[in-house]
């Protein structure tokens, strides 16, 4: 998730790279490998594998597919060259994959969790590939380290981010919604769900972490955050400045009656609905915090992932809970390899 999330927050939309990333492994949809697959017939393509154990079973099964659409098309010796696999540096099913057949290898690092990796090659290798700055984005994650290590909250917002969601959640708030306007936050949402539900969610404690993109959702759960149950929290992200725009134009006959707005840009409208829907959100007793950062480029990526990645670390101790382990994701694997029939899980279904 986290290298998806960096692809989205910095790609132009409708913009046709050279290099094409694309990705598998993240579900087990036959309909999507399959279609995957159909598009990659034509296009000359490799794999790089991640898993730090090489059991996962969705990316294990997948790269056991690709690898196998890879032999067909270059045979063994050129599938080999287009391999990297991305995974623990002496141990695992994956470094003896890696290690039998070849396959150039990239290091995950010991003590970091797949959650926290956005920032390890894990994440870098893709972000290099898809032709992103991952030097700046590096500069700006040390950057971050470099101010959030302050022991004092007032000049640490990860500290004071961390304070606040504990604040709000003793309180008896239950849910935080991490909202953003723009649609290349989507897939850091989506990375933040992770990191943070994987990370508080345990011995029954924890805020459930959501996520929406406004203004396309207030159409859709606007009217439940107004004035459904108040259990719910936001913290919104601003984009104080993006790189393109647009300009409203005016009509003579104003049929729309939008000729109030002729000459305004799109942002600026944008920045209105921000500002008028936390109005409406704190008047109607739902606590809103907000994050600004200064634009979408690969300084900020880096420096939004460690300011998360610390915020996340200081939330869990708060609550007292380890925020580097996730034993609760075992037990649906163990129900689902007994269905399947997966050889020592033969007794757990009785």
């Amino acid at each position: 998730l986290g290298a998806k999330a960096g692809l989205e927050f910095l790609k132009t939309p409708f913009k046709k790279e050279r290099l094409e990333v694309v990705f598998a492994g993240h579900q087990m949809s036959g309909l999507y490998l399959n279609r995957l697959l159909d598009y990659l017939k034509n296009k000359d393509f490799s794999v790089n594998v991640i898993s730090k154990s090489g059991t996962t079973t969705e990316p294990a099964v997948a790269f056991r597919v690709l690898k196998k659409a890879l032999e067909e098309k270059y045979g063994k010796d050129g599938a080999k060259e287009r391999i990297y696999a991305t995974t623990d540096k002496k141990r695992g099913a994956l470094y003896s994959v890696a290690k039998t057949n070849g396959y150039e290898m990239f290091v995950i690092p010991d003590d970091v969790g797949g959650r926290f990796s956005v920032l390890t090659p894990v994440g870098l290798l893709p972000l290099q590939a898809a032709g992103i700055n991952t030097k700046k984005m590096l500069k700006g994650s040390l950057d971050a380290l470099k101010r959030f290590s302050k022991p004092n909250m007032e000049n640490n917002e990860a500290y004071l981010y961390a304070a606040m969601r504990y604040l709000l959640y003793t309180s008896g708030k239950k849910v935080e919604m991490l909202v953003g306007y723009e649609p290349n936050l989507l897939y850091l949402n989506e990375w933040w769900k992770q990191l943070f539900g994987e990370s508080e969610g345990k011995d029954n404690k924890g805020l459930f972490p959501a996520s929406a993109g406004f203004s396309t959702d207030l159409h859709s759960l606007g009217q439940y955050i107004q004035e459904g149950e108040r259990h719910l929290f936001e913290t919104v992200i601003k984009v104080a400045e993006t790189e393109y725009d647009v300009f409203i134009p005016e009509e003579d006959n104003d049929l729309d009656e939008l000729n109030y707005l002729k000459g305004e840009t799109l942002s600026y409208v944008n920045s209105q609905a921000l500002k008028g829907t936390m109005m409406a959100h704190k008047d109607g007793s739902v606590p809103n915090m907000l994050l600004t950062i200064p634009k979408f480029d690969s300084y900020t990526f880096g420096y939004l992932v460690y300011f998360f990645e610390k915020a996340c670390a200081m939330s869990a101790y708060l609550i007292d809970v380890n925020p580097f382990n996730q034993p609760g994701v075992e037990a649906y694997k163990k129900n689902m390899f007994a269905l399947l029939g997966k050889k020592g899980y033969e007794n757990i279904l009785k």
